[in-house]
């Protein structure tokens, strides 16, 4: 077999579950973020999508496979090429030799959704429910970590179709539920959160992450298991907020004091006194610039995934559908709208529109949204609008209009209490995201026309849902969550094989053939296992066993005088001697007891 380990960790690999994919000879780099699966990956990922096809099918969704290829036209009604071409840039996209625009599937909402515009005619064809297992491009700017962030990836995406709402939360509870069976029967820890919907747009999103400490995202949870959700998404209760010790209102002079820190050593007052007024330049769909004044309480930080749903929401008063891009503006960026010097570091709540040299490009307006935890601040500190000074003892409604927009944009941060029970406190953990399952609503069929007549004969748009897990990132995560220094421990229900026979002495004809005999006896018997008869040293093969993380090793060593052969479980190291002819049952019975978990 194609059989290939190396001894050193790879140079360009960076996290534990990425180097030992490598050296245990299970994956190949092509180019970057592109990965060839050899052999033993192959083996995994099938295992991983058929415990995923057997989950979905329990369901009562119908497997499918839809083009790579997809019609920009498409994504255009959806109003998203823009934003998957542009604003985030994660679609390959393409000319063809009759000069049509094309994309490489990153996700398939728009191609489904024609399938239904097509097909569906009548709510009674509904609920319907499709998904494919299949390979997905985008185009990363920085693929990274092997698998885990790749250009090319297998994934499972599911759609459902529906006539209502009800229906709709109903499949979305069968596919929490379905998802969370894939995770535990692939042997997996994980956690259920709440999440961002993202680009992917609609309302209620949950995301399944298998914890690790490489994770990328960071996830909020309370010990009493009722909640838990990416920082992105999550909420919590602010710590209270000092009571100000500046009973009236003056300007004050306050040199070098651009951050909160500084001007709280200078003015002898806590963070929480203070309205922080950020900046932020946001670019639509639209070619417009809108500039953002956002008012936070000073401990506090910005949530800008958060804030961009916000500002998405605002689109349409700038003839837009969404945000291309949201950023804190250069000095170089700010020279190209400010009509004159902007005092930052020193900005007031109520800084006039007029610091905007407005144009056709360029709102002439500040965009002004308020943090709930400023809008309760009682004589608080902020800005003067001049360098070197701010103000104390101000008040919303007297030195300073509140602004219309309130809104919750604040990072909730561990350590924070929690909003359901506020004697629970926030802990935090590192999750890799495996899967994703969406409420998209009519977001889709609005847009792109799918409509289905109901009983009373009316034209409804149809009401989706959206599912997908990442079936190569899921496998990959099961290593990063499973190894030791001397290699990969798979899960049983996942590994490559279930076992694997090291012939200490290949020159012994009494150890090759009771090999040889238990290799037939496994296999025969369901027990999918390896037999390395190669011409190497005993301490070789299994350092190797121990790379690629074979559950069981067999060893026919020198216990075979007694009729015995050396068993050991990769997990745990234990060590057995176990009669020949009660390998094939024991090895059985311990697979099963595995994969039921």
């Amino acid at each position: 077999m194609l059989f290939v380990t190396l001894r050193d960790d790879p140079s360009d690999a960076e996290i534990p579950s990425h180097k030992l994919l490598l050296r245990a000879g299970y994956i190949r780099r092509i180019g970057s973020g592109v990965y060839a699966y050899l052999p033993f990956m192959w083996r995994v990922l099938q295992k991983v999508s058929q415990i995923v096809r057997e989950e979905m099918n329990a369901t009562g969704a119908q497997e499918c496979l839809l083009p790579q290829l997809q019609p920009a036209e498409l994504w255009k009604e959806s109003g998203r090429w823009d934003t998957y071409t542009k604003a985030e840039g994660i679609m390959f996209s393409l000319i063809d030799r009759r000069e049509q625009q094309l994309g490489l599937g990153p996700t398939h909402e728009e191609v489904i959704t024609t399938v239904a515009r097509d097909m569906i005619r009548s709510y009674r064809q509904l609920p319907l429910h499709l998904y494919q297992i299949q390979t997905k491009f985008r185009d990363e700017i920085r693929p990274r970590f092997g698998l885990m962030r790749g250009r090319e990836f297998i994934m499972k995406d599911g759609y459902s179709f529906h006539a209502d709402e009800d229906s709709l939360k109903k499949t979305y509870q069968d596919m929490y539920q379905a998802y969370s069976n894939m995770l535990r029967r692939s042997g997996l820890a994980f956690r259920a959160v709440e999440a961002d919907s993202g680009a992917i747009g609609g309302s209620g999103s949950t995301e399944f992450m298998v914890l690790a400490d490489a994770g990328e995202d960071e996830v909020l949870y309370t010990e009493d298991g009722k909640y838990a959700a990416n920082v992105e998404k999550a909420v919590s209760l602010p710590a209270d907020a000092e009571l100000s010790s500046f009973t009236s209102y003056e300007k004050r002079e306050t040199p070098g004091t651009e951050t909160i820190e500084k001007l709280c050593q200078v003015l002898n007052c806590s963070p929480t006194q203070v309205v922080k007024n950020v900046l932020y330049q946001t670019v639509y769909d639209s070619g417009l610039t809108v500039l953002v004044l956002v008012n936070i309480r000073g401990d506090q930080e910005v949530n800008e995934v958060k804030l961009q749903n916000e500002l998405t929401k605002l689109a349409p008063q700038f003839s837009a559908k969404t945000v291309l891009s949201l950023s804190v503006p250069t000095t170089e960026a700010i020279g190209g709208w400010a009509a004159k010097s902007l005092p930052l570091g020193y900005i007031a709540p109520d800084i006039d529109d007029e610091y905007i040299a407005g144009s056709k490009d360029v709102s002439g307006k500040f965009v002004r949204l308020v943090d709930q935890t400023a809008v309760e601040l009682k004589n608080f500190v902020t800005g003067a609008n001049e360098a070197g000074f701010h103000v104390v003892g101000a008040n919303w409604g007297e030195q300073f209009k509140l602004p219309e927009i309130v809104v919750d944009i604040r990072k909730a941060r561990p350590g924070d209490h929690s909003v359901h029970d506020p004697s629970q406190t926030l802990q935090t953990a590192r999750g890799i995201e495996v899967g994703h399952i969406f409420q998209l609503g009519t977001k889709y069929s609005q847009a792109m026309g799918a409509n289905y007549t109901n009983e009373q004969g009316e034209e409804k748009p149809l009401v989706m849902g959206c599912y997908g897990v990442g079936v190569s990132r899921l496998a990959q995560s099961a290593v990063e969550q499973s190894y030791d220094k001397d290699g990969i421990i798979w899960p049983v229900a996942i590994a490559p094989y279930h076992a694997i026979i090291s012939v200490p002495n290949i020159n012994d004809g009494q150890q090759v053939e009771i090999a040889e005999k238990l290799y037939t006896e496994l296999n025969k018997a369901g027990v999918e296992t390896l037999l390395d008869d190669r011409n190497e040293r005993a301490g070789v093969k299994f350092k190797d066993a121990d790379l690629i993380g074979i559950p069981y090793r067999i060893v026919t060593g020198r216990a075979i005088a007694n009729g015995k052969v050396e068993v050991v479980k990769r997990a745990t190291r234990e060590s057995q001697e176990i009669a020949i002819e009660e390998v094939v049952s024991t090895l059985q019975q311990w697979i099963r007891a595995a994969i039921a978990g």
